[in-house]
């Protein structure tokens, strides 16, 4: 659960940021006021967020619905052909190294427990935990808020500024927010600080530059 959690709460604010940084520099391109800049990225914010909660609740309900189905087609297995499922358990032991004769006690032990024998045959034979599923909801929350810190963070010159500061600035934020969370991903991930950072960074930097671009366009072509 903790590994999803922590992947609902990078890939939330990753997002948030990226998303909302390309967004504001889009509208701040075609040269609307800052007003419209400000609503556009609080808009962003609201819609990206609720839809990445949507999104990620969907995900885990499906993935816990599809695991809950496998389950149960191993229940059934377990009530109903419990000495193929003894000697499937019993190989399983044997692979791991234990001789032939004290897994096939150990196998028969397990079965002895139904749910026992359920939570050790998920594990084996689907590499899944029962006991241990992802939480939809609490994903979803945390996809949600996730988000709107990463969303929300390059608006704030938008409160306190406007033109080309303010756009500089919610550039200087993103790459800045980017650069620690390629960081603290490539920290987790065992990988050259670095090659994180540097990924993140250029992500920001391109989609920004496309919609400025777009947006610049744009507003040249209205304003003509």
């Amino acid at each position: 659960m903790s590994g999803g959690l922590a992947r609902a709460s990078v890939f939330g604010v990753s997002d948030g940021l990226v998303s909302n940084v390309s967004l504001i520099l889009g509208f701040a391109g075609s040269g609307v006021d800052s007003s419209i800049v400000r609503l556009a990225g609080l808009a962003g914010a609201v819609a990206g967020g609720i839809s990445m909660a949507a999104g990620e609740w969907v995900s885990v309900t499906s993935q816990n619905d599809l695991i809950e189905r496998e389950l149960e087609i191993e229940r059934r297995e377990l009530i109903n052909n419990v000495d193929d499922e003894t000697a499937e358990l019993a190989a399983v032991y044997e692979a791991h190294g234990i001789a032939p004769h004290r897994a096939a006690e150990a196998a028969a032990d397990v079965m002895r427990r139904p749910e026992t024998a359920l939570s050790v045959h998920a594990r084996e034979e689907l590499g899944i935990d029962p006991d241990d599923l992802p939480s939809a909801m609490w994903a979803a929350g945390l996809s949600l808020i996730c988000f709107l810190f990463g969303a929300v963070l390059p608006i704030i010159p938008w409160f306190i500024g406007a033109g080309a500061t303010a756009a500089w600035a919610s550039l200087a934020i993103g790459v800045a927010a980017a650069a620690v969370v390629g960081g603290i991903v490539a920290r987790f991930a065992e990988r050259p600080l670095y090659r994180g950072v540097a990924r993140q960074v250029l992500i920001v930097l391109v989609a920004c530059g496309i919609t400025y671009a777009i947006g610049e366009l744009v507003g040249v072509n209205l304003a003509g």
